[in-house]
Parts: structure tokens; C-alpha cells; sequence
């Protein structure tokens, strides 16, 4: 029986069992979406990630969390890069993913960090719905928009580790994927903290986002005065990235741990 290979990695970690998993499927031959959601919602992490090689160091890829097919996804393409140099199905020249966010990159750097290129997100201040205040919990000292939801910032990190959110309101809310954010204290190692919630796609709270951090860096990065940011996504699990704002693109570093090596025996 023809089976397809799956890997697990934890992203934006050096660490077993911390970051965010994401599921990796190299493709044999092109698949169907159906089939691709069938599997991501069969593995039930966050994210599922499918490439196709387009040629050398060349590959479509497509991400599927539980319930969509979503546009961009930043720790499903760090454990994909880390995937496809670990088992040496491409080489050390960067890594070109053609993707529904346009092309993006992947470059190895020292210490086992990869450097993601992709899109920055610009916001626009906007009011805060009582839907959502209510559904976080927690009072908002600044509120905008960017392209999936809002980028709400909060006082501290005691407010941030605080939030119990309720779900279900914010999914009624029709506020979208909500990030949560605070800037670090004085003297700490990290530059601002985050936390982000999308329970419109089947993920109540996503351990580590690095599309949300294209949303974040460029924010902070103008609040901040500095494009060279170091930040922290605070959820049970907890991971770590480097940030450059350059223009219109963030370039996001994080480092991958492989987790499982499995194989699909079942078409469905």
C-alpha cells in the first residue's frame, strides 16, 4: 500500500513538548483540499502543512488548521523549512514556498534558527466592541484593526497572563482572530509579550503565531523606535522569536524540534 509520510515538529522552540506543533505532509503527487482538510482535521493541531515540489528548493504549500484552509501561517512554514532540510529533501540555498500570501522565504542561520520572509501587516486604530471586552475579560488601553481581526494591547503582562477569554462570545462577537499584547518591562529579555485567540478557525488559543507577529512587529517596531525586536508568545506552551521589520516585509527567526515520524496508511 502507497503511504504518505507525516512529521510533527514544535516550532518556535529548541525544546521538546513547548511551541506550537504543526504536522508536515512532502506530497508524493498533488492532492485534493478535501483530502488535505481531512487530514489536517485527523491530526487536530493547529495547523497542517502539504507541499508539493515545483522544482529545486521549490514547493507549493498550503495550510489547513482543523476547520479552514488559512491564507498564512508562520510555525506550520518554520516546521516545514526544518522538515525538508532535516531529512535532507532540499538543500542549504533558501527555501522558496509559493503560497497564498505570494511567494515567501526560508534561510538556515546559525544555532539552528530559520528565517522566515514574510509580509508585514499594517493596523488601524479602531474602538473596542463591548462583545469583545467582554469575551477577553479585560480592559483594552489600545484597539485596532489589521486583515483577519483586531490587535488589542493591554497595560502588563499580569493583565495579559490574566486573560480567561470566553470563547464563544468572541466567536459572536464577528471580531475575528484577536491578538493580545503588552510590552515588556524594563529590563527584561523580551520586548513585548503576546497571546493570540482564534476560535473562529478551531483554535481557542494558538501556542505560538508567527502571522500574528507580522502584525505585531511592524506595531511595535514604530512604537518601539527599533526594527530588531526580540518577542515572547505567552500561552501554556511558550514561544520564542527574533523579528526585522524591513520595509514591507518581517522577517521572523525561530528554531524547530521534530517531535514524530509517522505514515498515512489510510485514504479515506
Amino acid at each position: 500500500m502507497d503511504v504518505q509520510p507525516i512529521t510533527v515538529v514544535d516550532a518556535f522552540t529548541s525544546v521538546p513538548f513547548a511551541g506550537n506543533p504543526a504536522a508536515v505532509c512532502v506530497l508524493k503527487q498533488a492532492e485534493s483540499a478535501e483530502w488535505m482538510q481531512s487530514v489536517a482535521k485527523e491530526m487536530n493541531l493547529s495547523e497542517t502543512a502539504f507541499l508539493l515540489s515545483e522544482g529545486e528548493n521549490v514547493y507549493r504549500l498550503r495550510w489547513f488548521t482543523p476547520k479552514v484552509e488559512v491564507k498564512l501561517c508562520g510555525h506550520a512554514t518554520l516546521a516545514s523549512a526544518h522538515v525538508l532540510w532535516g531529512e535532507g529533501q532540499a538543500s542549504a540555498t533558501p527555501l522558496q514556498f509559493e503560497t497564498l500570501s505570494g511567494r515567501l522565504t526560508a534561510e538556515q542561520k546559525e544555532e539552528g534558527w530559520i528565517a522566515l520572509n514574510f509580509p508585514s501587516k499594517s493596523v488601524t486604530e479602531s474602538v473596542c466592541p463591548p462583545e469583545l471586552r467582554q469575551g477577553l475579560g479585560a480592559e483594552a488601553a489600545f484597539v485596532a484593526k489589521y486583515d483577519s481581526g483586531l490587535l488589542v494591547e493591554v497595560a502588563n503582562k499580569k493583565v495579559l497572563l490574566g486573560i480567561q477569554p470566553d470563547f464563544g462570545l468572541l466567536v459572536q462577537s464577528g471580531c475575528g482572530r484577536v491578538i493580545v499584547t503588552c510590552q515588556a518591562e524594563a529590563g527584561d529579555e523580551y520586548d513585548f509579550f503576546s497571546r493570540f485567540f482564534a476560535p473562529d478557525a478551531g483554535i481557542n488559543e494558538d501556542p505560538v503565531t508567527g502571522s500574528a507577529h507580522c502584525v505585531l512587529a511592524p506595531y511595535w517596531a514604530k512604537k518601539l523606535g527599533r526594527n530588531e525586536l526580540h518577542a515572547f508568545q505567552c500561552s501554556e506552551r511558550g514561544g520564542e522569536l527574533r523579528l526585522s521589520v524591513q520595509g514591507n516585509r518581517t522577517i521572523l527567526q525561530g528554531r524547530a524540534v521534530t517531535m514524530l515520524k509517522g505514515r498515512l496508511v489510510a485514504r479515506g
